[in-house]
C-alpha cells in the first residue's frame, strides 16, 4: 500500500523551504554582486554587465557573435547586444567580419578593452582574497557544485514548468 499524499508532502516540505531560502539568498547575492562589481570597476569604464561580457569574450578561444556570447552567458541576445554596442562606442570592443554569417559580426576586445579587463580581474583577485578569508577551497567548490547542479536542473525543467503553468491556468478557469 502506498503512502498518503499528505505524508509525501510532509517529507518534501523541508526541501521546499530550503529551496525557497536558497533562491532568496541567490537573488540577494546576485544584487550584491552586481552592486559591488559596479563599484569595483566603475573607474575603468566598466559595469558588472560590461565586465561579464568581456569575460565571456576572454574565455572564448575564438571571437564569437553576440548571439553565441549571450547563449554562453544564459542571457537574452538583445541585452548583450546593447552592452556590446555601448562598449564598441567606448572603444572596448570591435566588431569583425564573420566568415560564417555576414549579418552576425564577431566581437573582439580592443587593446583598451583588454587592459580594462585585465585590471578588473586583478581587482577581483584582491577582492576574492578578502571575501574568502578563513574559508576552505572545498567549501567554496561545494557551493559552486550545488549552484551548477541547480542551474542544470532549472534548465532541464522548462517542459515541467510549462505543464505546471498550464495545470494552474486550467484550475483558475
Amino acid at each position: 500500500m502506498g503512502r498518503k499524499p499528505s505524508a509525501v508532502l510532509e517529507d518534501r516540505l523541508p526541501a521546499r523551504r530550503a529551496w525557497s531560502g536558497l533562491v532568496i539568498d541567490v537573488f540577494r547575492l546576485n544584487g550584491d554582486l552586481i552592486e559591488a562589481g559596479d563599484a569595483l570597476v566603475r573607474d575603468l569604464g566598466l559595469t558588472s554587465a560590461r565586465w561579464q561580457v568581456l569575460g565571456a569574450i576572454a574565455l572564448s578561444p575564438v571571437p564569437l557573435p553576440v548571439a553565441h556570447i549571450a547563449r554562453n552567458m544564459g542571457l537574452a541576445r538583445q541585452s548583450v547586444q546593447r552592452v556590446v554596442d555601448d562598449m564598441r562606442d567606448d572603444g572596448l570592443v570591435r566588431l569583425e567580419p564573420n566568415p560564417h554569417h555576414r549579418r552576425a559580426p564577431l566581437v573582439a576586445m580592443t587593446p583598451r578593452g583588454e587592459a580594462a579587463y585585465a585590471q578588473a580581474m586583478a581587482r577581483k583577485d584582491l577582492w576574492a582574497d578578502v571575501l574568502t578569508e578563513g574559508m576552505s577551497a572545498e567549501t567554496i567548490e561545494a557551493a559552486g557544485t550545488l549552484l551548477r547542479t541547480m542551474q542544470q536542473r532549472i534548465a532541464a525543467s522548462h517542459e515541467h514548468i510549462a505543464s505546471i503553468a498550464a495545470t494552474r491556468k486550467e484550475t483558475q478557469e
